[in-house]
């Protein structure tokens, strides 16, 4: 049989041979050389051990800048957003004095001593409202997409271990919520709340999330249906409700994990247009990045920094998930390893 050409053996023969004709040459340790090697070392490679797929994947992402990039935004972002009501310099609901003095219907202080930003329209101090409405942001896109994924695991997981009629019906109801546009049906559904809050904003962007998680689960779970080790259970007899939450949705939940790192970055933008909406909280003594892009638009004329600094905060954070994620997807797929 002819050696395939991956095959490390032959090399390895070749080289014992060009080590024993060079040793021959230079003559007198000959002997000593031929009783170092022994012929049942011949074609041997040797074993180092497997890798996971975590770690192969870990090893990938830890030289990988874009990864790195997004990691490290997202990793300040959630850091500002726990710590922020013990770092933020001022009461974020407080009218400040030191503000309102300097507070006229046609003047809004900027960046003062004390203040790196300075005021927002009502004399309260923006850098302040910035920190604690990354928490309130966090918070929003958290749950909106933990509860996403929640709603969308049980209907993939229906669709994906019966198949059938059971199949065909959830499809048909995720093919008419992926029929409406997502920032429409996430509006239509705030709408229906008699009084705009932050649960307001996490149901209705839950909703729009539950189609994406349940169509890319429900895919895996169908690939895994035909797969050898699902295959040998049921030869064994073993129960569909163990070969289901045994086998096939932990082998399936991989690229659902990734995706719910995209969907917390299309979470937070879809917080934020809510609330400049006027759909999500309306009490401004909690601010939230898109509720106080909505506040700016009254004298974005004249005070662009008030709309500049909350957009530039979800655009770098949104930025941060999205790269953070988009990597992930790369080194945990085969096909795209490099």
């Amino acid at each position: 049989m002819t050696p395939s050409p991956m095959d490390p053996r032959p090399s390895a023969k070749k080289d014992r041979i060009d080590a024993l004709a060079q040793t021959a040459a230079r003559g007198g340790g000959a002997t000593t050389a031929v009783k170092d090697l022994h012929v049942g070392d011949a074609g041997k490679v040797k074993d180092t051990g497997g890798v996971s797929l975590i770690a192969s994947a870990w090893a990938r992402l830890r030289r990988n800048p874009v990864f790195l990039l997004g990691a490290t935004i997202t990793l300040v972002f959630v850091v500002l957003a726990l710590i922020a009501p013990w770092i933020a310099p001022h009461d974020a609901a407080e009218r400040l004095p030191e503000l309102k003095e300097n507070l006229s219907p046609g003047n809004i202080p900027g960046p003062m001593p004390g203040f790196p930003l300075g005021s927002d329209e009502f004399g309260r101090d923006l850098l302040s409202r910035l920190l604690v409405g990354a928490r309130q942001t966090l918070i929003v896109g958290v749950f909106a997409t933990l509860f996403g994924l929640t709603g969308g695991i049980a209907l993939g997981t229906l669709a994906g271990a019966f198949g059938g009629w059971v199949d065909s019906l959830v499809m048909r109801i995720v093919d008419v919520m992926l029929s409406i546009p997502s920032l429409l049906l996430a509006v239509s559904i705030a709408a229906l709340a008699p009084r705009p809050s932050q649960w307001t904003l996490i149901i209705a962007i839950a909703t729009v999330q539950v189609p994406i998680f349940a169509r890319l689960l429900r895919g895996s779970m169908l690939a895994q249906r035909s797969s050898d080790h699902v295959l040998a259970a049921r030869a064994l007899g073993v129960r569909r409700g163990a070969i289901v939450f045994r086998h096939m949705l932990p082998n399936s939940l991989g690229p659902v994990i990734v995706q719910s790192t995209l969907v917390l970055a299309t979470s937070i933008i879809d917080a934020a247009g809510l609330s400049f909406l006027g759909l999500g909280n309306s009490d401004d003594r909690q601010p939230e990045w898109g509720q106080m892009l909505g506040e700016a638009q009254r004298s974005i004329q004249d005070y662009p920094h008030l709309a500049f600094y909350p957009a530039i905060c979800i655009i770098v954070v949104a930025l941060g998930f999205t790269l953070m994620g988009e990597s992930l997807r790369e080194a945990l797929d085969p096909k795209s390893r490099r």
